[in-house]
């Protein structure tokens, strides 16, 4: 498959939806994360599911259940999956290579957590020179000390709508606008 978009879904793994790790508007997310894989599966373009591989750590060891993807995100046998190692999703994995193999320049990204693994792998995609479009709605992540989950969110699409343009761009649209775009460029 060779698209020039490919929609980035990261770190939506059992172990990161927990009890003790609840999620800001993890329902919600999901939902909006399907509605995005389902638009851009109906138009051919790529669906990558990031996964973090942590063997040998103890926590999010391959093919343990806190490793394996949530069962609301609806995956398909088409889509591509992608172990990561670090916070960055490039980071040591296959991730560029195949993002090269299908001529894809242009990311949405979307998934968990908005201010570790997605914000690591936007800052390495536009260092890359790939466009970036995060999908404001459709990344989610929990409280944490000084500021709870949503607030942790907002200032994460405020820093990505304000950053320095290098080699790469990124720009903050909402899943709707997303799927808007989508569908006004498949016309």
């Amino acid at each position: 498959m060779r698209s020039s978009k490919a929609l980035l879904i990261i770190d939506m793994q059992k172990g990161s939806f927990t009890a003790k790790t609840p999620r800001f508007d993890a329902k919600g997310t999901v939902f909006r994360i399907n509605e995005l894989s389902s638009t851009f599966r109906a138009l051919k373009l790529p669906v990558i599911f990031i996964q973090h591989d942590g063997t040998g750590n103890g926590e999010f060891e391959k093919n343990a259940p806190d490793w394996e993807n949530l069962d609301e995100p609806i995956t398909k046998s088409e889509d591509v999956l992608i172990d990561k190692y670090a916070n960055d999703s490039f980071y040591r994995s296959a991730l560029e290579s195949k993002l090269i193999e299908m001529d894809t320049r242009e990311l949405f990204v979307t998934g968990c957590a908005t201010d570790f693994c997605v914000e690591s792998t936007i800052q390495s995609a536009i260092t890359k020179d790939f466009k970036v479009t995060v999908v404001s709605d459709a990344h989610t992540t929990g409280d944490r000390p000084k500021l709870k989950a949503e607030q942790v969110i907002e200032h994460y699409n405020w820093v990505w709508q304000h950053m320095i343009r290098v080699g790469g761009s990124v720009s903050v649209l909402s899943s709707e606008q997303v799927k808007e775009m989508l569908n006004s460029s498949a016309l």
